[in-house]
């Protein structure tokens, strides 16, 4: 999209602090330290299962694949109803299945395999193109293969990323007249995150919301953050002084009719 026409919302509060929220999380959780998980395309195969579904279970759809077919090349030629069975413990399998066909036979197009190694030499830009241009592959499959497999700056956005950012004001609830969403946030972190703390951040992000910054009754009480987090005392009314209640949090149960 030409910068012209981006939508740039007004950078929060707590942006400035970023570093200090990622070291809080390096010292709760432990600093990360950023490996291979998978070759690309199979980062890029297992973020798509990943969408909408538990990491289990999406292990487990990903293992099954692999198991059922001996190549990228069998996937991508296989029966749609072997696929789908295949993948079946993913969830969703029915939309899945021909997603990932449909991107591995756009690689094999371009390419003439099924290797994206390639991408690692490209301007970063243009390597963040080409995997968009991808039949349905979104911002969060792009990054997660650009910065898990790739090892390149990248900001995978996904619902803990996204809830706890928004809980912490580091995104806003809007972009211009829309609702923010994790698709919008993923250009929009990237701009507010040092490149260098990208892993560190997405990873700290991961860990905090599943474990404290829950999307149902978060733990603000032990929450790391809790004194930088405006959201804290929405959840909590008990940690404001005094005790006054404030307006429920966003996403809260009361504030749903």
């Amino acid at each position: 999209m030409p910068a012209s026409r981006r939508v740039r919302p007004k950078p929060q509060a707590n942006v400035a602090r970023i570093p200090e929220i990622v070291a809080r999380l390096d010292d709760a959780y432990g600093v990360p330290a950023w490996r291979p998980h998978h070759d690309a395309i199979s980062e890029l195969v297992l973020t798509i299962l990943s969408q909408n579904t538990a990491d289990a279970n999406s292990g487990r759809a990903f293992v099954r694949l692999l198991e059922a077919f001996p190549s990228w090349e069998a996937v991508a030629s296989a029966p749609l109803d072997e696929l789908v069975a295949a993948i079946q413990p993913g969830g969703l399998a029915p939309t899945k299945a021909p997603r990932i066909q449909a991107a591995l036979r756009d690689i094999k197009a371009r390419t003439g395999g099924y290797d994206l190694q390639f991408l690692a030499d490209l301007p970063l830009e243009a390597a963040r193109q080409w995997l968009r241009s991808l039949h349905g592959v979104g911002p969060k499959t792009v990054a997660c293969v650009l910065l898990f497999a790739l090892g390149r700056p990248a900001m995978p956005v996904d619902t803990h990323v996204f809830r706890v950012a928004t809980r912490l004001a580091l995104i806003p609830q809007r972009a211009g007249r829309a609702r923010m969403t994790a698709e919008k946030a993923h250009e929009l972190l990237e701009s507010l995150v040092a490149a260098s703390d990208f892993y560190a951040f997405h990873i700290g992000l991961i860990k905090h919301g599943r474990r404290i910054c829950i999307a149902q009754r978060p733990r603000c009480p032990e929450c790391v953050l809790r004194d930088l987090c405006p959201s804290a005392v929405l959840y909590h009314p008990e940690l404001a002084s005094g005790g006054r209640r404030r307006q429920a949090a966003p996403g809260s149960k009361r504030t749903q009719k």
